[in-house]
């Protein structure tokens, strides 16, 4: 296995770099709009990863693969969860 492959973190990253506004609900909004003051403390990039897994990541109904392969890489590295 190749543990320098970062399934989720290139998958944020390539969400990232399709420049999309994202429109929904809840108000994922990558940091547009926030407080200068929360900015200040937390900085812009932490909003960056602001997003729905429907935006490029995965979730029940929607897979791109970045979950699993991550599940994956993680097993192997420390075994599988018993629960």
């Amino acid at each position: 296995m190749d543990y320098s492959h970062a399934p989720v973190l290139e998958a944020l990253a390539a969400y990232q770099a399709t420049g999309q506004t994202p429109f929904t609900p809840p108000g994922h909004k990558q940091g547009r709009g926030t407080d200068k003051r929360v900015l200040e403390a937390l900085g812009e990039s932490v909003f960056r990863c602001d997003i729905l897994a429907t935006s490029g990541l995965d979730d029940r109904t929607s897979s791109h693969g970045a979950l699993e392969e991550a599940q994956a890489l993680m097993a192997d590295a420390v075994g599988p969860s018993t629960r």
